[in-house]
């Protein structure tokens, strides 16, 4: 391969490097044509970019890609590797979870989500309970709205029973 088409490959990597917030990198060799590809739909159906790329390549390309330091992530980088490129950080977790039921592969070298980097196949059920931002941001709406809705809740109650009282008190005159 000349020198122009590495650059150019490197070049391409570090658009999707920067394009998309987390990557998973896996290793999906000795995978059949046919479970690739139903690996690949699976991706194409969780909005997950596949990619199979050269190590040194996407070496250079995380380095050149200046979004962070992703040393750590260097030692991962042998054998076979496939980078799941993806918006939600813990779909492409699932997704390996759910695939290795049924298959040997795809093994999860490392991953970079929200700004962290987990290494190792281990990490796959941190991974996996892993919140996203705006699972996050839910969850906080919700723990915001909790007290504001028992209020509202025993001033309506409060509101009956006070009602009640008054009637009773009332009636009790007569």
């Amino acid at each position: 391969m000349r020198r122009e088409d590495k650059n150019e490959l490197i070049d391409k990597l570090v658009v999707k490097i920067n394009q998309y917030p987390h990557f998973y990198l896996t290793d999906i060799s000795e995978l059949n044509a046919e479970v690739t590809s139903k690996l690949r739909r699976k991706c194409f159906d969780k909005s997950i970019k596949l990619v199979v790329v050269k190590n040194t390549l996407l070496k250079k390309a995380l380095e050149r890609s200046g979004k962070f330091d992703f040393s750590p992530i260097f030692d991962s980088l042998k054998g076979s590797t496939s980078v799941m490129f993806t918006e939600s950080s813990n779909v492409p977790a699932k997704l390996i979870k759910d695939f290795l039921r049924e298959h040997p592969k795809p093994l999860l070298k490392a991953a970079f989500v929200e700004e962290s980097i987990y290494v190792g196949e281990n990490q796959l059920d941190t991974l996996v309970h892993l919140k996203s931002k705006n699972e996050l941001i839910a969850d906080v709406v919700a723990l915001l709205q909790s007290p504001a809705k028992n209020v509202v809740s025993s001033l309506q109650s409060g509101r009956n029973i006070l009602a009640g009282v008054v009637k009773t008190l009332s009636e009790k005159e007569k």
